[in-house]
């Protein structure tokens, strides 16, 4: 009786919406409007976030302040990835970085331009952005970094 209650037979469907949130959603609107990264700021800390938060990490205050951060940044960690989201073989590795901006609290991961040997921690790198008119507001307005 109790393995019936445990099991489910047939199909069940799951959608997952995320969204970015407040300070997401500016975040991505700035990236598609202005071809900026835009941070959240605290002044008690003297701390910006980004990407941006609403609450500051370290005293919970509420962040209203928004501070432009640089399209220029350095590779703080690498990844590579040989085989897609299916488990297939992808025809050239594809190079992941975790990119650390001046001034900032935190990061972002994206693709980076190069050939996995010639990338490496500590390298300077700059946002390449879709052409304005293409963007979306999406993560994906940024289409990889690119060394300096």
């Amino acid at each position: 009786m109790a393995d019936e209650v445990r099991r489910w037979r047939g199909d069940m469907e799951a959608y997952y919406i995320y969204t970015a949130g407040v300070a997401g959603d500016r975040f991505l609107r700035e990236i598609r409007d202005n071809g900026r990264l835009m941070g959240t700021y605290c002044p008690r800390c003297d701390v910006i976030y980004l990407p941006p938060r609403i609450y500051c990490e370290t005293c919970f205050s509420e962040l209203n302040e928004w501070e432009e951060v640089p399209n220029k940044g350095v590779i703080d960690a690498i990844t590579v990835a040989y085989v897609n989201d299916k488990g297939e073989r992808l025809p050239q590795p594809l190079v992941w970085a975790l990119v650390r901006f001046p001034g900032a609290r935190g990061g972002l991961v994206h693709f980076v331009s190069l050939p996995e040997e010639d990338v490496r921690e500590g390298m300077e790198v700059e946002v390449v952005y879709r052409r304005t008119g293409r963007r979306e507001a999406a993560i994906t307005d940024i289409l990889y970094f690119k060394p300096v």
